[in-house]
């Protein structure tokens, strides 16, 4: 079964407050992001590019060490798709940096912020079909936010660059992934930056996406009460108070401590939450868990893991 062997992260030393990154911003709508969306600073490294970011995710990984040998394949999730200039190898450069010059390298895209959590389920499938028990598969995710299009999601979220790596195994006894469930709305291809949300998006977004969460239980065959922990995207704070509404669930019970300090950091979010989770005693053995994300275009992903 799909387990994750290990999860890291990295979060860019430089915090950066909203106001200096929303300068257009009338204060009516800096008010709604810091008062109703809980956003305050987003983390950021201007002096780097996203390899050394991808690669310092991968270096927290300490059952990484000694096994390097054993990674088949190396998957980067990508929120978005021209991720460098014509005839750069991002990938291919951070394989070699990491001694896995033998692993299939590709990466995921389409999917937008969910294509993290889809990696990680195909990088599963793809160690069982390979057959190999001693096989592993590393997943990778974040971005660098480049250009000012990319530095907020208007009405809704303010971008961070911490990035985070997962180690896959098809035969791990923790952190097992129990259920998937997926959902592509789309009439909404087109609704990403610079274009404004479409309206119906944003009417339903809390609807479909706890949808979503519940076939990801039923698929898990367990119950939304049964979950110990909600690991978000970190998009804001009152959509997830609201979808918690839809799905009678404490807020308390969704992992919302980085949404101030870190801001929406692409499809990194639930990994990095879960770092911080464990680091804070959030997970204990044998808790079920989901993680979630929505991606613009739109895909809607959430999956159960028992701890």
């Amino acid at each position: 079964m799909t387990a994750l062997l290990d999860v890291g992260c990295h979060l860019p030393a430089r915090s950066v407050d909203i106001g200096d990154i929303c300068v257009d911003a009338d204060p009516k709508r800096l008010w709604t992001y810091r008062r109703l969306f809980g956003l305050q600073k987003v983390l950021r490294d201007p002096g780097q590019d996203l390899r050394p970011l991808l690669v310092a995710a991968v270096d927290s990984l300490t059952e990484l060490r000694g096994n390097e040998h054993r990674v088949r394949y190396v998957v980067l999730g990508r929120t978005i798709v021209p991720a460098v200039r014509a005839g750069e190898t991002l990938l291919e450069d951070v394989c070699v940096t990491l001694g896995l010059p033998n692993a299939v390298a590709f990466t995921l895209t389409q999917h937008a912020c969910a294509a993290g959590l889809l990696a990680v389920d195909l990088a599963g499938q793809l160690l069982a079909a390979d057959g190999d028990p001693d096989a592993l598969a590393l997943v990778l995710t974040g971005e660098k936010a480049f250009a000012p299009i990319l530095e907020t999601i208007p009405e809704s979220t303010v971008m961070g660059e911490a990035t985070a790596a997962c180690l896959v195994t098809a035969n791990g006894e923790r952190d097992r992934l129990l259920g998937v469930a997926t959902r592509t709305l789309g009439q909404f291809a087109e609704s990403v930056p610079p274009q404004p949300l479409h309206p119906d998006f944003v009417k339903d977004h809390n609807e479909v996406l706890a949808e979503v969460i519940r076939q990801a239980c039923r698929n898990a065959g367990v119950d939304i009460d049964d979950l110990a922990l909600l690991l978000p995207h970190n998009v804001n704070m009152l959509s997830w108070s609201w979808t918690c509404r839809l799905l009678d669930v404490p807020l308390e019970r969704v992992y919302l401590d980085n949404i101030a300090v870190t801001g929406h950091c692409f499809g990194a979010d639930p990994f990095v939450n879960y770092v911080h989770a464990r680091a804070a005693d959030r997970l204990r053995p044998g808790d079920l868990y989901l993680m979630a994300a929505v991606g613009l275009g739109a895909t809607f992903t959430a999956a159960v893991l028992r701890h």
